[in-house]
């Protein structure tokens, strides 16, 4: 499923490159750095196949970061997984496009990890995970595939302020952001 998403980075690498020189005065100054607020995706659609790989702090998805210990925390890592597996809800292609979820994964140490293997409270409490979720579609129309909305994802997961795109497709390579405001994708 990630042969299309590894390439990618290779790909993207001079508009990563400009984009980390923009951020140069944030947290850590470097690339893949831990922000909360803002989570990276990962598109690539090549012939009828649709992969999307998102990865994001998962303070951004459920509220916090350590391994849930309290029926709420373990409440709100439940929610958020289901969402999760929900990715034609939480992104909307264009239905003209006919994607059909084919695979999906998600990865984080809060589905994982029971609280007694955390290696104990203080540990867990200042430990920084994220939420990993990757897609393959195959989409029966993939001509018909102008957009990628996230308004739902925003909404279902306000924590998340900013996703950075990058993207390869049909017409080419790009990075871009979405926000709340302008949460829209086009291919």
């Amino acid at each position: 499923m990630r042969r299309l998403l590894l390439a990618l980075p290779f790909a993207l690498l001079p508009l990563a490159m400009a984009h980390a020189a923009d951020d140069h005065d944030h947290e850590h100054g470097s690339l893949g750095a831990h922000e909360h607020g803002v989570g990276s995706l990962n598109v690539a659609l090549d012939g009828q196949t649709l992969e999307l790989a998102l990865d994001g702090p998962s303070v951004n998805l459920v509220g916090f970061e350590h391994i849930a210990t309290t029926d709420a925390d373990k409440a709100k890592v439940a929610s958020a997984r289901a969402q999760l597996e929900n990715p034609l809800v939480l992104f909307s292609l264009p239905k003209a496009a006919g994607c059909i979820a084919d695979q999906q994964e998600l990865e984080s140490p809060l589905f994982e990890a029971a609280p007694e293997e955390a290696g104990g409270g203080a540990k867990a409490a200042h430990h920084h995970s994220d939420i990993e979720a990757h897609y393959a579609f195959t989409c029966s129309k993939p001509e018909a595939l102008k957009t990628l909305d996230l308004t739902q994802f925003f909404k279902t997961f306000p924590g998340t302020q900013k996703i950075k795109v990058q993207l390869i497709g049909a017409n080419g390579q790009q990075g871009v952001e979405v926000t709340p405001k302008a949460p829209t994708l086009t291919f």
